[in-house]
């Protein structure tokens, strides 16, 4: 008898901003199992998932041009409202759904999948997990995040400190599954270019304020000018207007225009990986950028010119070896990253990145593989365990307490005509020239 057709998974992918939309979108690459889900196949073949993807409708929602930035490929992509969503994943048939969201996003959905999926002999596997470094609100955002079916975790610390916040609430961690971020990769680094380039990664909201993003600019430009010879570049994240995981209220773009920028120094955007190409010394102030440039091994520098802050997030990386000042990198220092520290990452530059999702494949292979199929989801948080909480979670999407829909949420009969996408826009262009312009004067205003 010949041998069966191999099947590929179906993958859904909901996303909220461009950034979790690339974590997203190569999450489900990773782990997918690569032979075939039918029962009884022998010598499985690697199968390409079969991605659809789904953005939720926002804020950060990304546009065209942050996709193709991004540079991950679906075989469908639409935007969507929460009720939209779900009312897909209850008419339509997937393996396996990654919740690439917000910590609230994630629990309206776990919720909300669990009353759609009510009654189904079979459901998909859910994974969610997180885009980067964790630094900030551990236990909110696990807690938010409990009830999938796999919770990844970037490397061994990850793992080890989700496990202690479940373990610590009396909530279940065997969805725990330690992987690594999965847009590492690119060719490690060989040795200086021509010109020897430096780059510095820009984040959105980190510092917040005009007095320290204006500090780091300028000294990024005063590097350029005492290193006529060396190449800058200001790698950014979104163009004025574009919003990603994090609000951007001061874009370095507008900050740059005010200065007398040398020939040497140039503003960039593009496909990370590509830019880490060219360079010879990445700085930042916590970008998980940083996590990329050490998985290569380029020199990689974390500044500490405005302190060693939890609020910047480089207080991540204490113990790395890669903590340096501006006034050392002007004077040619070139840190030594700590080894022991890079492993503990999930950065995996001894080469053992190949294998850091097999675990997260096998387990998701099992469940799949169940004859008895999956339990129902089971979210730590409920409305008896937090009914202070919870109901303002759900509502946010649309949700009530019992996970059903509410009366006049958005419907998903019909694409939404022109006008429509007319006044969609157009909110939304309002929405960010509020939080750009509007907000910060207003912050200064309540300041004086």
């Amino acid at each position: 008898m010949p041998a069966s057709t191999p099947k590929s998974p179906r993958i859904a992918v909901l996303a909220d901003s461009d950034t979790r939309w690339k974590w997203g979108a190569l999450t489900a690459g990773r782990i997918a199992p690569g032979p075939s889900m039918e029962a009884g196949a022998e010598g499985g073949t690697q199968v390409a998932p079969a991605l659809s993807g789904f953005l939720l409708r926002g804020r950060a929602t990304p546009t065209a041009r942050q996709l193709a930035e991004v540079g991950v490929r679906a075989e469908s992509l639409r935007e969507v409202t929460a009720p939209e969503f779900l009312r897909t994943m209850a008419e339509e048939e997937y393996d396996i759904v990654v919740l690439a969201l917000v910590g609230g996003g994630v629990q309206a959905m776990l919720h909300g999948l669990k009353r759609v999926w009510e009654g189904r002999e079979k459901r998909p596997v859910v994974v969610t997990g997180y885009v980067g470094v964790v630094y900030e609100k551990l236990a909110d955002g696990l807690l938010l995040r409990h009830g999938a079916d796999l919770v990844l975790a970037n490397s061994r610390q990850d793992a080890e400190r989700f496990r202690a916040v479940y373990e610590g609430v009396g909530a279940d961690a065997s969805a725990v599954t330690e992987v690594a971020l999965p847009f590492l990769g690119g060719a490690p680094y060989e040795g200086e270019h021509d010109p020897y380039t430096v780059v510095f990664a820009a984040q959105p909201s980190v510092p917040e304020n005009r007095k320290d993003r204006t500090y780091l600019l300028n000294r990024l430009v005063q590097h350029a000018r005492l290193h006529p010879e060396r190449e800058v570049l200001l790698k950014l994240r979104s163009k004025p207007g574009e919003h990603t995981t994090h609000i951007e209220e001061l874009p370095y773009q507008k900050l740059a225009q005010k200065l007398d920028l040398p020939a040497n120094f140039r503003l960039v955007y593009g496909h990370m990986g590509e830019v880490l190409d060219r360079t010879d010394l990445l700085v930042t102030v916590s970008s998980t950028a940083a996590l990329e440039s050490l998985h290569r091994r380029i020199p990689t520098v974390v500044l500490t010119d405005l302190g060693v802050r939890e609020p910047l997030g480089n207080h991540h990386f204490v113990g790395s070896g890669c903590l340096a000042s501006w006034d050392q990198l002007d004077e040619g220092h070139r840190p030594a990253p700590d080894e022991e520290w890079v492993a503990r990452q999930g950065v995996a530059a001894d080469g053992a990145y190949e294998t850091a999702f097999d675990a997260a494949r096998e387990r998701i292979a099992k469940l799949l593989g169940s004859s008895a199929g999956l339990p129902p989801l089971t979210p730590y948080y409920t409305p008896a365990t937090a009914p202070g909480y919870l109901p303002g979670i759900l509502a946010r999407h649309h949700l009530g307490p019992d996970g059903g829909v509410l009366p006049g949420a958005p419907s998903a009969d019909k694409e939404p005509g022109p006008v429509r996408q007319i006044v969609r826009r157009a909110a939304r262009g309002a929405y960010r020239h509020g939080v750009q312009r509007v907000a910060p004067v207003i912050r200064r205003m309540g300041e004086l």
